[in-house]
């Protein structure tokens, strides 16, 4: 049994699968920058039948300049800190959203094998950044294996980056929905006690009102028996 073939394919598929069921859930649509991968994730993806519904295009963006024209990727920031770091993985991976107009989008950028020239960073380092239209978050990791076992690697870790982004920014927005719940909860309750003590000093203020006190009399009316008024005749 080979590495490609074995527990690490079927973690894999089981993990696609599980992205996709989340993707599906909600009608959501997905888009994917990849560099050292070289399209691996993307192959993965789209192996799960009726991707069209979620899936619409993808970038392999190996060189510098691909990273910079297809997805505004900073040109200082490659020149001064290289393509492996999770600045460029945000920036891939929010540039692909923006150009594919995908609700989530994720990039795979990192140092596969053999060692990169002029880097000082190790073999099976990888970065990858996943991207929603409010947040963005880069998760790195480093592999130990062959160049096409490490490009494996890479995709599984890439697709449990982006499951547990999800998962997390669902509790986010489902923690922010129940505070703003309470907030309207106990916005409508202070309400409701200021509505009654308007109503409690109301009631009390016309309690008090002279019209409604039955012993108060105009001190212009004139009150007697017809019998104690005296007439007189010329």
């Amino acid at each position: 049994m080979g590495y490609h073939s074995g527990i690490m394919d079927e973690e894999i598929q089981a993990l696609a699968a599980r992205l996709v069921r989340r993707l599906k859930g909600v009608n959501a649509v997905i888009t994917v920058a990849e560099s050292c991968t070289g399209g691996l994730l993307t192959s993965t993806l789209t192996d799960i039948s009726g991707a069209s519904d979620w899936f619409g295009q993808s970038w392999v963006c190996y060189s510098y300049e691909s990273k910079i024209k297809e997805l505004n990727v900073q040109q200082d920031l490659l020149e001064s800190k290289g393509a492996v770091n999770a600045t460029v993985a945000i920036q891939m991976a929010e540039g692909a959203r923006e150009r594919s107009g995908a609700d989530l989008a994720i990039s795979i950028t990192g140092i596969a094998g053999p060692v990169a020239p002029n880097s000082k960073k190790p073999v099976g380092l990888v970065y990858v950044g996943i991207a929603s239209a409010h947040w963005a978050n880069a998760e790195s990791v480093q592999m130990g294996g062959t160049r096409l076992e490490n490009k494996i690697s890479f995709v599984h870790f890439a697709l449990k980056t982006a499951i547990d982004c999800w998962d997390k920014a669902k509790v986010r927005q489902e923690d922010a929905i129940a505070q703003r719940e309470k907030a309207a909860a106990e916005a409508a309750v202070q309400m409701a006690k200021s509505e009654a003590e308007k109503a409690k000093r109301a009631a009390e203020a016309t309690a008090g009102a002279p019209w409604q006190d039955e012993s108060w009399q105009d001190p212009g009316e004139s009150i007697g028996d017809d019998e104690d008024v005296e007439w007189k005749k010329d």
